[in-house]
């Protein structure tokens, strides 16, 4: 087989962790970003995308090396790790999930055929929709839908960015916020924004081991077995996009929103949406309302699927690991019947988080950006957790992490670091907070 019809066949987890990656923190951070500090952070996201890098590529190299998932390779490595990583999935797994179906919910209340029904109505059917999508179509349909939505949204993003671009609206933004900037946000007071930027750019490290995942069911589909340059290759091409995709955003939000952000949050989940989409025309055009609301549905919509199918197909396959009875690898019957079972019991919480959020009244800002927070406080530890791996015997020496790999794993690995320590000491002890 040529090598280009090899990469054909093998595209699809690295797609896939693209659509998980391209929602909160792209439509939500990234926008903010810029409508808040123009072009000040581009270097900060491009360098936490460089420094994550590494760690968000154990999974994929890691299997198309050893043939096994990286949860194998955890249990292989540490006992604590498997059940580690088990705990925070399952803590995180259904916030998370709730929090991507609503501000998909949200988003539709834009469009006129849905403006009248409740935001959180429509996260409710979003997150059914997709559960008996991912039920009856299985990863074939994720596999479909997410490519699709994925370049749809990286078209219509594109689109909207070259708009502004002829336009001339960069150049002045440029200077205000670039070159001579109204706002700093290199000051502690901003940590609580800074983090959760972080913290989901371009996803939190734990990703890395749902394209390992994805892989084996993706060998099934195109009935090929991809090498490490193929995995990589898809890897790359999903991570390419992720990078580029947010920086779409940022640029968005800094030529139509600058000076607006720090409100852009507040207030309900209609709120947010309808100020998005209002700031959006404004400098665009109202035509515009017709490229950035498919977009910005694109991408949490992309977010919400992978994630209902992500979190339960790593417990499940944790389950097996644990139980000694099988690999997660969807091989039989008995795997895949767990895995829906598991996927179901995510639903059902989801549900049950969104109906408490509704009778409360949670706004937006809070619901994201407290999982975004806990994403970046636990990263240090499933970085290290990827990096031993990769680099321990379980790899052939060819395949571990060279000079260039391992140094910016080291040096991601003391930014993560000290980055959660400075943020727990500005939450928790108010160190820095004048």
């Amino acid at each position: 087989m040529n090598l280009t019809k090899g990469i054909q066949k093998s595209l699809g987890p690295g797609i896939l962790l693209a659509g998980a990656a391209i929602g909160g923190s792209h439509l939500l951070s990234s926008t903010t970003a810029g409508a808040r500090f123009g072009f000040s952070l581009v270097g900060l996201i491009l360098l936490t995308n460089l420094l994550k890098y590494p760690f968000l590529l154990v999974g994929t190299r890691f299997t198309a090396s050893t043939g096994k998932s990286l949860l194998e390779g955890f249990k292989e490595k540490n006992t604590l790790y498997l059940p580690l990583f088990l705990i925070v999935s399952l803590i995180t797994g259904t916030f998370t999930i709730a929090a991507v179906s609503f501000v998909s919910g949200v988003l539709l209340t834009n469009i006129p055929f849905f403006s009248g029904f409740p935001a959180m109505d429509l996260s409710i059917g979003i997150l059914i929709v997709s559960g008996m999508i991912l039920i009856l179509g299985k990863y074939k349909a994720l596999d479909r839908i997410s490519k699709f939505l994925v370049s749809l949204l990286t078209f219509l993003t594109l689109f909207a960015v070259l708009s502004l671009l002829f336009k001339g609206s960069i150049n002045e933004s440029l200077n205000k916020s670039f070159f001579e900037p109204e706002i700093s946000p290199w000051k502690l007071t901003n940590l609580a924004f800074l983090i959760p930027l972080m913290g989901w750019m371009p996803c939190p490290v734990e990703l890395c081991v749902w394209p390992s995942l994805w892989m084996f069911s993706r060998a099934k589909d195109s009935n090929h077995k991809p090498n490490i340059s193929e995995a990589e290759f898809d890897f790359n091409l999903g991570y390419v996009i992720t990078v580029v995709t947010a920086i779409f955003f940022l640029t968005l939000g800094a030529i139509t929103m600058y000076g607006t952000g720090d409100g852009m949050l507040s207030g309900s989940g209609v709120s947010f949406a309808q100020k998005l989409i209002l700031l959006y025309t404004k400098s665009i055009g109202s035509w515009a309302k017709w490229i950035i609301i498919p977009a910005a549905f694109a991408a949490m919509f992309s977010t919400t699927i992978t994630c209902l199918d992500a979190y339960p197909r790593s417990i499940s396959a944790i389950q097996g690991l644990l139980r000694g009875t099988d690999f997660g690898h969807m091989d039989s019957n008995a795997e895949r019947n767990r895995f829906q079972l598991w996927m179901i019991v995510h639903i059902f919480a989801s549900l049950i988080a969104l109906l408490i959020a509704r009778s409360g009244g949670i706004g937006v800002k809070d619901f994201v950006f407290a999982a975004m927070t806990g994403s970046f406080l636990t990263a240090p530890l499933f970085a290290w957790m990827a990096m031993d791996t990769i680099n321990s015997k379980l790899v052939p020496i060819k395949n571990r992490y060279g000079f260039f790999l391992q140094t910016i794993s080291w040096i991601g690995l003391i930014f993560l670091t000290l980055f959660s320590l400075l943020f727990i000491a500005n939450s928790f002890f108010g160190i820095g907070i004048y």
